[in-house]
């Protein structure tokens, strides 16, 4: 017969409110921008409506709510026209700020034919339009950094990548502070790891190196040997991060931009992006394409990996965590401001806290386990 705890002061219970239905305020990611310039308009499900995306004729990529406010037809159906796109339903002409320039068939234009128009950026090759609940304009301080090498012929161009995905996007910001599953997930090692929060960025400090016990990666995708990586990978706002990523190779060492960005389709379903570029060597070879796109491949990896444990895991508001876990409850802070009326941000979610884990614990029973791994893995090859 089997004993059962039936004291519910000591078992711990998962608490989870339902996701949010408020979407956070800040600069999100679309894509490359270069997606939207092809003559047409784009649909995009983003923020819990759906938006019509369109380059203009004066070559602005434009943002408006997608469904016409004459008679509800779809403008990602439509078509462009000069610097409008055109209903299919009437030919009603809209503009980029929102305004109906033109009926065909109308003498004059109503005085309130207007929809919503969003605020749109377009830097080092990205489109990004500024979501606000209380339809503010951007706030210059939390603008997006430039990106060294995006617009140089030193570097490559974007590799891209979006897939779709069916939960909560706080999961994929958890992972920020997340150390212990590097290795459980992405099989590396992470020998130093740090966090520092502050105003609207969050940091994360990175060093690792492979297991050789599990390297699914360079397996399934061809990239040459990594011996380790460095990492400095920070969120300037709510939903896009910017990691300046070296690869320690076994020749040289290759200099890397990855972008890792999402924007919210409703409260369990958002669009996951990432990205890379990669500096060219210096000798003039001309393999960093391949290189780019390789590492792509390896990334795409990671995301799957990542991807597989939200499909199944539950949503836990009150994680039980060990000393050797990262800050989730200070990121989680941090990450509620997005979610905040700017008027109710308090100062622990933009004060400054900083966190270094002691990685000696960890790597030791890792190194351990990679150890009795290889050594099993002898073992059975032998008496093969």
């Amino acid at each position: 017969m089997t004993a059962v705890n039936t004291d519910s002061d000591e078992v711990r219970t998962i608490e989870a409110e339902s996701s949010p239905t408020r979407f956070a305020r800040g600069w999100h990611c679309l894509g490359l921008s270069e997606t939207f310039r092809d003559g047409a308009p784009h649909a995009i499900n983003a923020f819990g409506r759906k938006l019509v995306v369109f380059a203009s004729g004066d070559g602005a990529v434009n943002v408006l709510d997608a469904y016409c406010r004459h008679m509800g037809g779809d403008l990602s159906q439509g078509t462009i026209k000069g610097d409008e796109v055109a209903c299919p339903f009437h030919d009603w002409r809209w503009g980029g700020d929102g305004r109906c320039k033109r009926i065909p068939y109308s003498r004059r234009v109503p005085l309130r034919a207007r929809t919503a128009a969003w605020p749109t950026l377009e830097q080092d090759g990205l489109l990004f339009v500024w979501n606000d609940p209380e339809k503010n304009p951007p706030i210059p301080e939390q603008a997006i950094p430039r990106i060294e090498g995006a617009t140089s012929k030193d570097w490559t161009d974007w590799v891209w990548y979006s897939t779709d995905v069916y939960t909560n996007c706080r999961e994929v910001i958890d992972n920020t502070v997340d150390m212990a599953h590097f290795f459980y997930v992405h099989y590396s090692f992470p020998t130093y790891f740090k966090n520092v929060l502050e105003g609207h960025i969050a940091t994360q400090y990175q060093r690792g190196t492979g297991r050789d016990d599990a390297r699914p990666q360079e397996s399934d995708s061809g990239t040459p040997k990594v011996l380790g990586n460095t990492s400095v990978a920070s969120y300037y706002g709510p939903s896009f991060m910017i990691d300046e990523l070296t690869y320690h190779y076994e020749d040289r060492d290759v200099n890397s931009v990855l972008i890792n960005c999402h924007y919210p389709v409703s409260p369990n379903h958002f669009v996951l992006q990432y990205g890379v570029i990669v500096e060219r060597s210096d000798d003039g070879d001309t393999s960093a394409e391949d290189l780019a796109a390789k590492m792509i491949d390896f990334i795409k990896i990671g995301f799957e990996q990542d991807v597989a444990i939200w499909k199944n895991k539950s949503r836990i508001d009150n994680p039980l965590l060990c000393e050797e876990d990262g800050p989730v409850y200070q990121l989680r802070r941090w990450y509620e401001q997005f979610y905040t009326d700017v008027a109710d941000i308090t100062p622990e979610m933009t004060d400054r806290f900083e966190y270094e884990l002691d990685t000696t614990r960890p790597n030791e029973a890792w190194h351990k386990e990679v150890e009795e791994n290889l050594a099993r893995k002898t073992a059975t090859e032998q008496s093969a």
